[in-house]
């Protein structure tokens, strides 16, 4: 970014090309009981990790907007009344995540645990927004039985993501010292 705070056009194309992977993340599923397996979660942490807090942020508001217009991009589907999904609350989490992982990851040339540090905290950003809207909007829907949506719509991820991030947080170490390095950029 400028240094006035203003976004150029390069900065709009790595804020579009996190968008187009978070979309990309949300129609990658693997079929699970409940809620299908995507990649989302760690596509936030990386906005973060590579593009530091403010583009991170921008870029996954970008994409729950997009969805909340009406254009498909979630993974099931899109449109305004999808904030009384259950599952909505991780695609407000993606957003607060982006920003945590790029606040803690905020320079290049970090020592890997400064990634895993941020990639983590990301993690447990997206969950501690996402379970308790979900768990929220599933009491407003009448769901039955909470304690099973928790585990098997929440918890069960857990798992999958933490690793997915802790992943990114290498890819992380890698690629950001190279992206961040002056007058590079990621596209």
């Amino acid at each position: 970014m400028k240094s006035n705070g203003k976004l150029i056009a390069a900065d709009i194309a790595e804020c579009a090309l996190f968008v187009v992977l978070m979309v990309v993340a949300a129609f990658v599923q693997i079929p699970f009981p409940l809620v299908p397996l995507t990649f989302q979660t760690v596509i936030s942490v990386l906005a973060g990790l590579l593009l530091g807090w403010k583009k991170g942020v921008i870029s996954m508001s970008v994409y729950c907007f997009t969805g909340l217009v009406g254009i498909p991009v979630f993974s099931a589907g899109g449109g305004i009344y999808y904030v009384l999904k259950p599952s909505f609350g991780y695609i407000l989490g993606f957003i607060a995540s982006a920003g945590v992982a790029g606040l803690i990851a905020n320079r290049a040339n970090l020592p890997l645990w400064r990634y895993i540090v941020a990639a983590v905290a990301a993690f447990a950003v997206d969950y501690a927004v996402g379970i308790p809207y979900c768990m929220f909007a599933a009491k407003l829907l009448n769901v039955e039985n909470l304690t099973k949506l928790l585990i098997t719509g929440n918890l069960v991820y857990m798992p999958k993501d933490l690793v997915l991030s802790v992943l990114a947080a290498f890819l992380a170490k890698i690629v950001a010292p190279v992206v961040r390095r002056s007058g590079n950029r990621i596209v």
